[in-house]
């Protein structure tokens, strides 16, 4: 299995988020997990991503258990192995696009020619070409979105980890922009995970796996 989640709990303060999941997936999968909000289906999310630790249970992906793994060599992991889309872009309102599109490759000192290439290839197919010499504030929140996914697959990660990336835009672009992720996870040979709390999106996903107060319930 690519992915193993095991027994994982979390807990904030007394609080129970995570109540002993287990599941797994195979490697090029994609997989929706559906709840509604506050389900813990994106502290789930952040787990898997290593954003957060879990208090019990274990993570392991690609065969590498993540908890015994000290902070930097998480970070290094999450730059060279994971690609994040988040609902918020988050973009740097003081670089330009692909100032932005660049930051994790530079921080990870990859090949920048290289990836630019990629990131221009990506660019035309969404559309955005002209969006990358732009400031975020100069284009609209869907070409923004854009540049969020670009960012996220910039380094051909092997695992794509969305949360609620279609949680700001209507059902034409939705369906636009899981198409879309699905296609360039393909692409890359990628495996998708995406939080949704839409059930529609989920249609079009290998797997789905509804979560509800921390626990799989189908």
């Amino acid at each position: 299995m690519f992915l193993q989640v095991e027994n994982l709990e979390k807990n904030y303060g007394t609080t129970k988020v995570l109540r002993g999941m287990n599941f797994s997936i195979q490697e090029h999968e994609s997989l929706a997990i559906v709840g509604s909000s506050g389900s813990g289906k994106s502290t789930l999310l952040y787990t898997i991503g290593a954003l957060e630790r879990p208090d019990k249970g274990r993570i392991l992906i690609d065969g590498a258990e993540l908890s015994k793994y000290s902070d930097e060599k998480l970070a290094r992991f999450r730059n060279q192995f994971i690609g994040f889309v988040f609902q918020f872009h988050f973009l740097l309102p003081s670089m330009n696009c692909m100032d932005n599109i660049l930051l994790p490759a530079k921080i990870g000192k990859h090949d920048l020619k290289k990836v630019k290439v990629r990131v221009h290839r990506f660019a035309k197919e969404l559309g955005i070409e002209h969006c990358l010499k732009k400031y975020p504030f100069e284009i609209s929140g869907g070409e923004q979105q854009r540049v969020n996914i670009i960012r996220a697959i910039s380094l051909a990660p092997k695992l794509i980890l969305c949360d609620e990336p279609t949680g700001n835009l209507d059902s034409k672009n939705t369906q636009v922009v899981i198409k879309l992720l699905r296609d360039v996870a393909e692409d890359i040979g990628s495996t998708l995970i995406v939080v949704t709390h839409d059930s529609s999106v989920s249609e079009s996903f290998h797997r789905k796996i509804t979560i509800e107060d921390g626990q799989i319930i189908s």
